[in-house]
């Protein structure tokens, strides 16, 4: 059953996704048409794959497209019982799988695994599969709103090796406007890393994160500005990463450079500039457990924008003056901030990263801080990975590696979810 020998396309350093095996589940949606492109991108990654596809599945999708894509047999119901086979099939596949991803999950899948019911390969192969799921349903808005499709998902949201990822909403493909869309590709392939990385973790179910992400714009005049290079990656990937834990999220967010579909299941902001993200952010702090600044603002505005474009002849006497400072967004939410409440800062920096971080973190008063280098290749701005220190209270500092950025989002929201257990030591969170 294993796959042996390399990958079939080369992965980037440090993918969690390489050479991991994924066993795909497919039932019966029209959603099922968009698992192939998914997984030929987790065998591009590097990861070992295995298809199976329900009775209903099977007319909605190509087992041959599957196999071929996956570099591996596509199971189907008639592979269940073989007497070729000296282990039962279903024992073979869940004994396999170090991840499952069930997409799309439909109502008729969700009633058999919720229920206990094995009379399907995918169904058996699912009651016998003691490693994580990854759960994303898709159905028409009326079977997703029905009393016993919202008691079976509530049942299995109550299960520790399952991640279930609420469907969104959209056009369906009966034509109706509502709830019951799967999760974009993007975002299972960033579910899957995320189990891979920390399991089912729920330590954040119940708390409210607000996450500040990408840069500010300043006007200078209605055709240029001031701002930096930031995509807003580590910003959105810390915030979907909460949301895989179990958190609510406030997402305010400058321009962005990143997939669009990452910001599914995020209540999103956007804002332009330093101002409307104070305003916003000032707005949604009382309500969070938590607030990660991982924006990249501007320290400097015009005090008043030109309302006509400038003659270039006209630019440098416009620059020389006219400029004021930008308010520090993270030292008036630290002032503003409920007792209870955690701030993790940010801080990007050149040259002697560690020794400035430490005067910033004694002048914001935040409760850490993550200074990141800008000036080396694979940190910072626009870059997939990231290192740094993080500084914490009583002078503890942590040193971390290089690595994926998604994996650093889960290393920091630990280490806000321990500021916020010794704050309210009361309060255990669901789900550790």
């Amino acid at each position: 059953m294993r796959n042996e020998g390399p990958p079939a396309f080369p992965s980037g350093p440090g993918d969690p996704l390489a050479g991991r095996r994924v066993l795909v589940l497919i039932s019966g949606s029209i959603a099922a048409v968009k698992l192939p492109l998914l997984v030929s991108a987790l065998v591009q990654r590097g990861a070992l794959v295995r298809c199976v596809l329900s009775p209903s599945a099977e007319g909605l999708v190509s087992a041959v497209a599957l196999a071929s894509l996956s570099r591996a047999p596509c199971h189907l119901e008639a592979d269940q019982w073989s007497h070729q086979a000296p282990r039962p099939l279903h024992i073979e596949l869940a004994e396999w799988a170090e991840v499952v991803l069930l997409a799309p999950l439909s109502a008729t899948s969700l009633a058999r695994w919720v229920h206990g019911l094995a009379d399907t390969l995918l169904a058996s192969t699912l009651l016998a599969c003691e490693a994580p799921v990854l759960a994303a349903p898709a159905m028409n808005s009326a079977m997703w709103a029905a009393p016993a499709v919202r008691r079976n998902w509530r049942e299995l949201q109550s299960w520790e090796r399952v991640l279930p990822l609420e469907p969104g909403s959209g056009l369906l493909a009966c034509d109706r406007v509502g709830d019951g869309r799967m999760a974009d590709p993007a975002v299972l392939l960033l579910a899957l890393e995320s189990l891979l990385l920390v399991g089912c973790r729920r330590d954040w179910r119940g708390r409210r994160l607000l996450v500040s992400a990408g840069p500010t714009r300043e006007p200078l005049d209605p055709a240029r500005c001031l701002t930096n290079p930031s995509t807003g990656r580590m910003g959105v990937l810390l915030a979907q990463a909460a949301r895989f834990r179990g958190a609510t999220v406030d997402l305010v967010h400058g321009p962005l450079a990143v997939d669009p579909a990452w910001l599914e299941g995020l209540q999103v902001h956007p804002v332009d500039t330093a101002a409307a993200m104070q305003a916003a952010l000032e707005g949604l702090q009382a309500g969070a457990d938590a607030i990660a600044m991982a924006a990249a603002v501007a320290d400097h505005r015009r005090s008043a924008p030109e309302t006509a474009k400038l003659a270039k002849q006209d630019l440098e006497a416009c620059l020389a003056t006219g400029w004021e400072p930008v308010p520090d967004l993270l030292a008036a939410l630290v002032r503003r901030r409920p007792p209870a409440q955690a701030i993790l800062g940010f801080a990007a920096q050149s040259g002697e990263v560690l020794q400035e971080a430490r005067a910033k973190f004694a002048r914001k008063g935040c409760d850490l801080l993550f200074a990141n280098p800008i000036d080396r290749p694979g940190a910072g701005f626009a870059s997939a990975t990231n290192d740094g220190w993080l500084l914490g209270p009583g002078s503890r500092e942590r040193r971390f590696e290089a690595g994926g950025k998604l994996a650093l989002a889960h290393r920091l929201l630990s280490a806000l979810a321990e500021v916020l257990t010794l704050r309210i030591p009361d309060r255990v969170p669901a789900g550790r």
